[in-house]
C-alpha cells in the first residue's frame, strides 16, 4: 500500500535555519495532519527521543517515515560508521520506521550559502570500490537488523548527478537501495524517468519534489550555491513545476514499490505558504497515484 508522507522542511528549513524558524513543531505536524498526510520524516525541531516524540507524533496522527542521516564513509569503515548511526537507528526503529535516509557528505557544500554548486565535490574513480564495498557493508548490517538504506543523491554531493548515481549503483550490492528525489535528478540535469527505469527494482524510498524551469535555468546560468537556489524557488511540491509525475511513477509501480511518497520541497515559508503547499502536493499525489499503485 502506498502511503504519502511529507518532510518538515516545507516549515523549517534544516540546512538554512532562519527560514520558518518562527514556525513551531505543533504548528508543522498540525497542518501536515490537516493537509492529509499520514507520516513525516524527521526535522531539525524533533525531539531525538522516542519517549518524549512518539506520544507528539501520535498526538498528530502522524507516523515516523524516516529522517537523513549524514555518512562519512570516505573518512571511515562501515563498523564506526554503523556504531556512530548507532542513537539515530535506535530512534527510527522504535517508532517504526523502516528505512533509512543516508547521503555521503564528505566535502559537501549545499549546506553553504556562498558556495557555487560548480565547487561541489566529486568521487575521486579510483575511490568507487572502496566506497561501494564500505556502503554495501553497511547496508548490510542495517537491513541484518531490520532497517532499509535508502541512499540520498543530493545537489551539492559526491552523489549528485545521473552518471554518479549509475555508478553508486554498479558499485554497491543490492542491500544498498536508492533513495530516488525527482526535484534533486531534474536540478543535476538528469531525467529522473531514466533512473526509475533503470532502478526501480532497488528504489526503497521517494521524495516528490518538483522544479520550477525558468527558475531552474536562472540559477543553473548563474551557477548560484544550492541555498540560493532553493531562495530563488527552485523546488516546489509535485503537479506545480515541470516532472512527469505519471512517467516517473509507473516504473516503480510495476516493480512493487509500496513504500512511501514523501513530498520535499523546500521553499522560503514566508512566500509559500506551507499549509498552502503541503495541500496542493497531497492532492496533487493522491490523484495521480489512484491509478498508477491501483492493486
Amino acid at each position: 500500500m502506498i502511503q504519502l508522507g511529507i518532510n518538515p522542511i516545507s516549515w523549517t528549513n534544516d540546512d538554512l535555519p532562519r527560514l520558518g524558524d518562527d514556525i513551531s513543531l505543533d504548528t508543522c505536524l498540525r497542518e501536515a495532519c490537516e493537509a492529509g498526510y499520514a507520516g513525516v520524516e524527521l526535522g531539525r525541531k524533533f525531539p531525538r527521543d522516542s519517549a518524549h516524540l512518539g506520544p507528539i507524533l501520535a498526538s498528530h496522527r502522524l507516523r515516523l517515515v524516516s529522517g537523513w542521516y549524514s555518512l562519512r564513509l570516505l573518512e571511515r569503515d562501515a563498523d564506526a560508521e554503523f556504531a556512530a548511526m548507532a542513537d539515530h537507528f535506535a530512534l527510527l526503529a522504535a517508532l517504526g520506521s523502516s528505512v533509512m535516509v543516508v547521503c555521503e557528505v564528505t566535502g559537501c557544500i549545499h549546506g553553504d550559502q556562498g558556495a557555487r554548486l560548480s565547487r561541489r565535490p566529486h568521487m575521486p574513480p579510483q575511490r568507487w570500490t572502496e566506497y561501494g564495498n564500505r556502503l554495501t557493508q553497511l547496508a548490510d548490517r542495517m537491513q541484518a537488523a531490520g532497517m532499509r538504506m535508502a541512499y540520498h543523491h543530493h545537489m551539492g554531493t559526491v552523489v549528485q548527478s545521473g552518471a554518479d548515481v549509475d555508478a553508486l549503483m554498479k558499485h554497491t550490492g543490492s542491500s544498498v537501495g536508492l533513495l530516488l528525489d525527482t526535484g534533486h535528478l531534474s536540478f543535476a540535469g538528469e531525467d529522473p524517468v531514466r533512473l526509475a527505469m533503470r532502478y526501480a527494482e532497488r528504489i526503497t524510498h521517494v521524495h516528490c519534489k518538483d522544479v520550477r524551469p525558468t527558475v531552474l535555468t536562472r540559477v543553473l546560468n548563474r551557477d548560484t550555491s544550492f541555498l540560493e537556489a532553493v531562495l530563488q524557488g527552485v523546488f516546489t511540491v509535485p503537479g506545480d513545476g515541470s516532472v512527469d509525475y505519471p512517467a516517473v511513477l509507473g516504473p516503480i509501480a510495476r516493480a512493487g514499490y509500496r513504500g512511501w511518497l514523501v513530498v520535499e520541497a523546500e521553499q522560503d515559508p514566508a512566500i509559500a505558504i506551507p499549509s498552502v503547499y503541503a495541500r496542493m502536493g497531497r492532492e496533487y499525489l493522491a490523484r495521480t497515484t489512484r491509478e498508477i499503485f491501483a492493486p
